[in-house]
C-alpha cells in the first residue's frame, strides 16, 4: 500500500477474544493528525479489507515509529502479517446505535431498526461494550413479541441458511438450560435418527453453564463442520451433532452469546431469537423445546414456563416453524457428570447400556425422543416412547451414534483431568435439595467448559440416603490452583447440598 499515511503492522500476539484492538504510539503522527484518543473506534484498511477496532495508546518505547500493533483477531480478520501496511482513519458513525439508545428509554423498535442493529453486529461494527448495551436493554421482558419476531428474522437473514429436500419434515430439539448435567440432546439425536427422522443438530457452546452440547460433543468427535460437511453427514446418517458457530448460521447470535457469557446474562427475548434463528437457519421445520422448571433452574415457576412456552409458539408460527414446548422437572441436576468430558461419559454409558448409566438422564432422553417421534409420526406419546426405548435397548441408537461420529471424523479418546478430589458428607440423612445454579458455578470454577476434562461427578442426588463419610461428588480440575479455588467456593456455600432428617 503506497501511502505516506500507511503504518507498518506488528502482530502483538495478544488474545483479545473476538474484539479487535489496535495499538499506536502516543506520538504517532496519524494519532495526532486524526485526533485519536485511547478507546477511540478506528477504521483499519488494507487494499481489499477493512475492520473497525478499538484503539489503545502505548508508550513510545513499546512500538517503533510509524508502526501499528494489532491483536490476534485483528490480524486474522484483516488477513495481514508483520511488515504489511495499513491505513488507520476515523471509524464511520454507526447509525443503528441510535436505535439502541431509543430502547434504553423504553421505546419499541421497528423491524428496520432491529435489522440494522443485527446487521451491524454481524459485520463486527459494534464494540463489546455496545453489544453489551444492546443485550442489557433487551433483557428483563423489555422486548415485546413483535420485537422478538423481528430479532429472530433479522438474525436468520444475516447468515447462511440450509435447505433440505426431505418431505417428511426436518426435526430438532433444544433445552433452554439451567439444569446441570442435562445432556439429553446427543441421546435424542441418536434415538430419533435411528428411527428415520432427519435431525441436522447444530448446537451452541455454553453461555452460562459448565457445558453446552457442542462442548460435550467436541470431546467425542469433530464438531467444527462447514455447510458442505453438514450436508454430507446428514446425507450419510440422517443426522449430525455440530457446532453452529463454525458455519455462519445466524452469525450475530454467536457474537451475542460471547457477550452474554461474559455478563452471565440470558434474557428471554434474546433466548427465543437465539434458539429459533439457529433452528430456522439449519432448515428445521419441527422443534421440541425442553423448559425445565425449578427454584434454582433458569425458569423458576410454572407461570414463567407457560409464558415462555407461549412466546416460543407465537414466534415460531410467525417465522414458519412448528414448535412444541415440553415443561419438565428442573428441581434437581440430571445425570451424574457435569462438564464436557463427564457429560460425555454419561452419554456413552447410556447408549452402551452400562450398569452405572444414570437412569434419570436415560428416562429424560426417552421422554423427549417420544415427543419428537410423536411430532413426526402422530402415533401418540406412549407408543412413541415404547419405540424410543426399543431403539435404545436393542443397541440401534448406539450403532447410529457411532455412524454419526464416524461421518464427522471419528471418535476421540476422552481426556483425563490432572487432579481429582472427592468430597464426602459429615452428616447422615436424605439429600433434600441441590442448588442447580451453585452446583453449575462450582463446575465452572473447576475450569469447565474451557478445560474439557474439568467439572464434577455426582455420587448422590436429591432423594439419596447418605451416611457420614459417603461421597457426594468428585471434583475434576487441570490444576491444583483451580481445585483449591473451586473447593473454597464449596466450603463457603454449604447450602449447595441440603441434607435433612431421613425419617
Amino acid at each position: 500500500m503506497a501511502n505516506s499515511k500507511a503504518l507498518v503492522v506488528i502482530d502483538m500476539g495478544i488474545d483479545t477474544h473476538q474484539e479487535p484492538l489496535v495499538y499506536m504510539r502516543e506520538d504517532c503522527h496519524v494519532c495526532r493528525a486524526e485526533g485519536f484518543n485511547a478507546s477511540s473506534r478506528v477504521l483499519l484498511k488494507t487494499n481489499d479489507k477493512h475492520l473497525i477496532a478499538t484503539l489503545n495508546i502505548v508508550d513510545n518505547t513499546k512500538l517503533p515509529p510509524d508502526h501499528v500493533g494489532l491483536s490476534r483477531i485483528a490480524i486474522k480478520r484483516l488477513d495481514v502479517t508483520d511488515g504489511d501496511r495499513i491505513l488507520v482513519t476515523h471509524a464511520p458513525v454507526i447509525l443503528s446505535f441510535s436505535a439502541v439508545r431509543k430502547k434504553v428509554y423504553g421505546h419499541t423498535l421497528s423491524d428496520r431498526e432491529i435489522l440494522s442493529i443485527v446487521s451491524d453486529i454481524s459485520e463486527h461494527r459494534y464494540s463489546d461494550v455496545e453489544i453489551g448495551s444492546f443485550l442489557s436493554v433487551c433483557a428483563g421482558r423489555r422486548l415485546d413479541p413483535g420485537e422478538i419476531i423481528s430479532l429472530t428474522q433479522a438474525m436468520v437473514s444475516c447468515g447462511k441458511r440450509l435447505s433440505w429436500s426431505h418431505k417428511g419434515g426436518v426435526f430438532d430439539k433444544h433445552c433452554i438450560g439451567g439444569l446441570p448435567g442435562n445432556r439429553t440432546t446427543p441421546l435424542v439425536v441418536a434415538i430419533v435418527s435411528a428411527a428415520g427422522l432427519i435431525i441436522p443438530k447444530t448446537s451452541s457452546r455454553a453461555i452460562t453453564s459448565p457445558a453446552g452440547t457442542a462442548d460435550t460433543m467436541e470431546t467425542l468427535t469433530n464438531v467444527k463442520l462447514q455447510v458442505k460437511d453438514i450436508q454430507r453427514v446428514v446425507a450419510e446418517t440422517g443426522a449430525c451433532l455440530a457446532w453452529g458457530g463454525a458455519m455462519n448460521l445466524s452469525p450475530a447470535d454467536d457474537l451475542l452469546i460471547r457477550i452474554e457469557r461474559a455478563l452471565n446474562l440470558d434474557g428471554e427475548g434474546q433466548l427465543i431469537a437465539s434458539v429459533l434463528s439457529k433452528k430456522i437457519a439449519a432448515g428445521s421445520t419441527h422443534v421440541i423445546i425442553d423448559i425445565p422448571v425449578g427454584h434454582t433452574a433458569k425458569v423458576r415457576s410454572q407461570t414463567d414456563a407457560e409464558y415462555l412456552s407461549s412466546l416460543f409458539a407465537q414466534v415460531g408460527e410467525a417465522c414458519g416453524i412448528q414448535v412444541r414446548c415440553v415443561i419438565t422437572d428442573g428441581s434437581r441436576p440430571v445425570g451424574a457428570g457435569i462438564g464436557p468430558v463427564e457429560e460425555a461419559r454419561d452419554i456413552l454409558a447410556i447408549l452402551k447400556q452400562e450398569a452405572n448409566a444414570p437412569q434419570d438422564l436415560r428416562d429424560r432422553a426417552l421422554m423427549l425422543s417420544a415427543h419428537l417421534l410423536d411430532f413426526a409420526q402422530g402415533d401418540g406419546f406412549d407408543k412413541s416412547r415404547d419405540k424410543a426405548r426399543d431403539l435404545l435397548d436393542s443397541g440401534a441408537a448406539w450403532q447410529q451414534f457411532e455412524r454419526i461420529l464416524a461421518a464427522q471424523g471419528g471418535i476421540k479418546t476422552l481426556p483425563q483431568a490432572g487432579y481429582q478430589k472427592t468430597q464426602t458428607t459429615s452428616i447422615r440423612g436424605v439429600i433434600q435439595s441441590i442448588d442447580n445454579r451453585k452446583l453449575a458455578r462450582l463446575a465452572k470454577l473447576a475450569g469447565a467448559p474451557f478445560d474439557p476434562a474439568a467439572g464434577l461427578r455426582l455420587h448422590a442426588n436429591v432423594g439419596s440416603h447418605v451416611s457420614r463419610g459417603d461421597a457426594l461428588f468428585t471434583l475434576y480440575t487441570d490444576s491444583a490452583g483451580e481445585q483449591d479455588y473451586a473447593l473454597a467456593y464449596y466450603r463457603d456455600n454449604p447450602g449447595i447440598f441440603v441434607i435433612g432428617d431421613d425419617k
